[in-house]
């Protein structure tokens, strides 16, 4: 079975907002797979400089870097691909655009139903979880069954959320589920970034020595 790999979601804006030295800082910690540079409900010109700031810092680290919220900041920013939330025109409608060139993550999904609809557009990952609400303590029930039946039934690889306790990695790992994402895990542990990244990769090498 393939490593799982960490994605970090990036606030780009607000009270909560990383900038590029703490994302720095977090992909020191070990393996990213990737960036979500989350910058949803803003006009693009209000964030840009933010958001092409961290895209290099991502890209610099070898990460691909993909941006939640206006699409036009993805080629302003030179983004590698979007992240997308909306349901499934707005999928389409990224697939068309950005797609094979660009990287489509596809969130949304509130049931399997959901999930396969969405999956059947061809995205190179399918997202569950809920950015709408505080990730704090363990993984949402809900997102962890979807995730887990995913990662077992599809070839479309699997993102799934990761609360703050972040105790679930290691099960996710176990099961198969390919990404596992960190938010606010990562941005408000008294330990800093680079210690959380650390310890997530530690939970995967966990999880998979017990697969």
């Amino acid at each position: 079975m393939d490593r799982t790999r960490l994605v970090l979601f990036v606030p780009a804006l607000g009270p909560d907002a990383v900038d590029a030295a703490r994302l720095d800082a977090a992909l020191t910690g070990g393996d990213v797979a990737a960036v979500v540079i989350d910058a949803d409900g803003v006009e693009p010109g209000d964030v840009q400089a933010s958001v092409s700031a961290l895209v290099a810092s991502a890209q610099k680290a070898g990460a691909a870097a993909l941006v939640r919220g206006d699409s036009r900041l993805v080629g302003r920013a030179h983004a590698d691909g979007v992240h997308v939330d909306g349901g499934l025109d707005d999928v389409e409608a990224a697939m068309e655009r950005f797609s094979p060139n660009g990287i489509v993550g596809a969130g949304g999904a509130a049931t399997r139903h959901d999930a396969m609809v969405i999956g059947e557009t061809g995205p190179d990952y399918i997202f569950f979880g809920r950015l709408d609400r505080p990730d704090d303590g363990p993984t949402e029930p809900a997102a962890f069954d979807m995730a887990t039946w995913w990662a077992q039934v599809f070839e479309i690889p699997a993102v799934v959320l990761v609360g703050t306790e972040m105790a679930d990695i290691s099960d996710l790992a176990a099961s198969g589920v390919e990404f596992v994402a960190l938010r606010d895990a990562v941005w408000r542990d008294p330990d800093g970034p680079a210690a959380v990244v650390a310890r997530a990769n530690a939970l995967i090498d966990q999880g998979l020595a017990t697969a």
